[in-house]
């Protein structure tokens, strides 16, 4: 069950669509993080991997780790990206899945879905599809999933309790969940926690 939260969940996601926003339409503007090829690289993807793609695969690429450094995806898997934003990861499940499997990303980013639709279609990726959704209210079916991946977006949502239970609900029995993100095992002041502006910085 979800809980209370720390701050108002629909104005964190209105400051977290507002900065996506910008990365989705200036992906090499001045960020306070990396994005794109040099941060897939320091990530440790895999080069021959990641310089076949087109540049609109992945210059809007803001993760903060490498869900796939878990474990490979299978041939025929059913994937779901939670905070898919331009695709990136997507496109990488899809390449491991196969034309057999299934990757569907969720974002609720405008310009973010937009242009990885477009990538997709430019790559004739029809195994792929993006959907317009919250990772607290996922438009997946029951127990349709056999992986969710994810990649630095649960560290941004403020009730993770519920985040965990939609993941739970959209995987199939014995699914798994490959997910980077970031995390902190010390104390936090209240007054850091409140402050939402610190969510995204």
């Amino acid at each position: 069950m979800s809980g209370q939260t720390p701050v108002d969940p629909v104005a964190l996601r209105d400051e977290v669509r507002a900065k996506y926003q910008e990365v989705a339409v200036d992906p090499h503007g001045e960020f306070h993080f990396h994005t794109g090829r040099p941060l897939a690289k320091r990530l440790g993807y895999d080069d021959t991997v990641v310089s076949a793609l087109p540049d609109a695969a992945i210059e809007s690429f803001a993760g903060v780790g490498n869900p796939f450094s878990l474990q490979s995806l299978n041939a025929g898997e059913r994937v779901v990206d939670i905070g898919s934003g331009g695709g990136f990861d997507v496109f990488i499940a899809a390449q491991q899945v196969g034309p057999e499997g299934q990757v569907v990303g969720i974002d609720m980013t405008e310009e973010m879905l937009d242009k990885s639709r477009r990538t997709a279609a430019d790559m004739e990726l029809s195994h792929v599809e993006f959907r317009d959704g919250l990772i607290e209210d996922m438009p997946v079916e029951d127990g349709w999933a056999d992986v969710v991946i994810s990649n630095g977006v649960i560290n941004l949502c403020a009730d993770k309790a519920l985040v965990f239970d939609e993941i739970s609900r959209v995987l199939k029995p014995g699914g798994r969940l490959q997910f980077a993100d970031i995390a902190n095992g010390a104390p936090v002041p209240e007054s850091a926690v409140s402050d939402i502006d610190l969510w995204t910085a």
